[in-house]
């Protein structure tokens, strides 16, 4: 057994190893093996070994690294550079709540306070309740990962990892998650960066869907599953880009009672603190989105930009290609949601519902082909449509706007009817009118405003601007969360609580730092 002292959490080259998904709480360690040197409590190396090399591999191929201890890890970066290759990482034991979900209790790898920790070729595996397999905390830490499988079978059990601002970069991964709350790729309070290229991530766990950000999240060229939950879950003023991605969805169970739509892509707001309020965006370029059950997207208690460019979407749900409507989280009555979707050179192919506190604004550019209609029920919530650069809308249903930019040869009505503002539309008609104002409930007041000239909406500040083309998202606002003094409250059973309604924690999304 390889042991590395660590008094009063002394940097060394190589902090205590830790890997994989684990629970959280209390517990003894057996055969744990950690990388030398060894390095004295003043920081320096004993006579014996009187050079290290910080940032070269530690580990010799083929070693196992395992940890048993409810809170322990495997491996444990604290501060500095290193590198693990090859070895095969087991974590068991359990957590509870705060600890682990926001400050990395319990994972089987773990990295913090800036380090900068590189992973190859790894074998990661945990069973145990809050037990991510791969956790990356706090401004500056970075943790880069290649070609490496994962696998965790616990509740609240993510694959990767990011909180209080830290940076993820994935590649050609192959993650499995079982356990409920366990995202493939997760993010909790205080988000960070995360980008991922090439893989698999499969969820088959209740409340678990591939993707769950609270962070900015860029995936790029890989593949999506998710069995029971979401696809993908984007919460508050975080994002999700996907560019040549293969999602599918099969969202057929609820984490909860506060709606009772299925969706592939989930754009809300919990108001539990762990999302900053503003505007959430979802990105989807090329790749193909597959929905098999309900609706493609639902928008509740936020304010989004949704953009799409030749994605091949196939929805076998029997839903809605959006629905923006209340559901259980927020204030009744202003808890609708708020839709830009921009659609260029893209074919959509279904409704789209807006209830009476929500609105849409509508965007078909550069070919840009509609079959559907919108709120076929009757007049709901404000919806604009803007049909531009030879595009078209083909109704499939009685259709109810309340604004309309088209060229004249923009909608074949197909034998129903197209309401704009209560007034009968007459096919072949061009029409100039006026995007809906939208505005971010709560922390998002800045808004956006209706566009001069048939442009798309125009932020009324700087953190509402949409991302230009290829440009990766900002990172959240504020600094890297502190850890808070006191126990956490528990989480019970390992089932996460339901996101609760009204006004969550701590503002702005972003946790406390960690105190030394």
């Amino acid at each position: 057994m390889k042991t590395i002292p660590m008094t009063g959490r002394i940097a060394a080259a190589i902090v205590t190893a830790t890997l994989m998904l684990t629970g959280c709480a209390g517990g003894s360690v057996d055969n744990v093996k950690t990388a030398p040197p060894v390095v004295s409590e003043e920081g320096s190396l004993p006579s014996d070994q009187d050079s290290v090399s910080v940032g070269a591999p530690v580990n010799e191929a083929g070693e196992t690294f395992d940890n048993n201890e409810d809170g322990g890890h495997a491996i444990e970066i604290d501060g500095d550079t290193a590198e693990y290759s090859k070895a095969t990482v087991t974590k068991t034991g359990d957590s509870e709540g705060d600890e682990a979900d926001f400050y990395g209790e319990n994972s089987a790898i773990f990295a913090t306070n800036g380090a900068h920790l590189t992973l190859s070729d790894m074998n990661i595996t945990t069973n145990g309740t809050h037990a991510n397999a791969v956790f990356s905390y706090g401004e500056g830490t970075v943790v880069d990962i290649s070609n490496s499988t994962i696998e965790t079978s616990g509740n609240c059990s993510g694959g990767i990892m990011t909180t209080g601002g830290g940076t993820m970069n994935a590649s050609n991964l192959t993650i499995h998650t079982t356990g409920r709350s366990s995202a493939a790729i997760r993010s909790d309070r205080g988000g960070g960066t995360v980008t991922v290229n090439g893989g698999n991530y499969t969820t088959e766990g209740l409340g678990s869907p591939a993707i769950y950000s609270t962070a900015d999240i860029t995936v790029n060229d890989a593949s999506l599953t998710s069995t029971t939950s979401q696809g993908v879950v984007v919460e508050g003023k975080n994002s999700v880009t996907l560019n040549n991605v293969v999602l599918n969805a099969d969202n057929n169970q609820h984490n909860s009672d506060k709606s009772d739509v299925f969706e592939a892509i989930m754009i809300y707001q919990s108001m539990s603190g762990d999302a900053a309020e503003g505007l959430a965006k979802f990105s989807a370029t090329g790749g193909q989105i597959s929905n098999a059950n309900g609706d493609v997207f639902f928008v509740n208690n936020t304010a989004t930009d949704i953009t799409l460019s030749k994605v091949n979407i196939t929805n076998n749900g029997g839903g809605a290609f959006l629905r923006a409507a209340a559901a259980g989280w927020g204030n009744e009555g202003s808890n609708g949601g708020k839709v830009n979707l921009t659609a260029t050179s893209q074919k959509i192919e279904g409704d789209m519902i807006v209830d009476d506190i929500s609105v849409l604004n509508l965007y078909l550019k550069d070919g840009s082909a509609f079959n559907g209609a919108i709120n076929p029920e009757g007049s709901a919530g404000d919806v604009y449509v803007e049909i531009t650069d030879g595009s078209k809308w083909t109704l499939t249903g009685d259709s109810n706007i309340n604004s309309l930019t088209c060229e004249a040869d923009s909608i074949d009505l197909n034998g129903y009817t197209l309401m704009v503002d209560g007034k009968k539309y007459t096919e072949g008609t061009a029409c100039s009118g006026e995007a809906v104002e939208i505005k971010s409930e709560g922390g998002g007041r800045e808004g956006m405003q209706a566009p001069p000239d048939g442009d798309e909406p125009q932020m009324g500040g700087k953190d509402m601007e949409p991302p230009k083309d290829g440009e990766r998202p900002s990172k959240p606002d504020g600094e890297p969360p502190e850890k808070p003094d006191g126990d956490p409250p528990a989480k019970t059973d390992g089932q996460p609580p339901e996101k609760p309604d009204g006004m969550g924690g701590p503002g702005g999304g972003n946790p406390p730092d960690k105190p030394e």
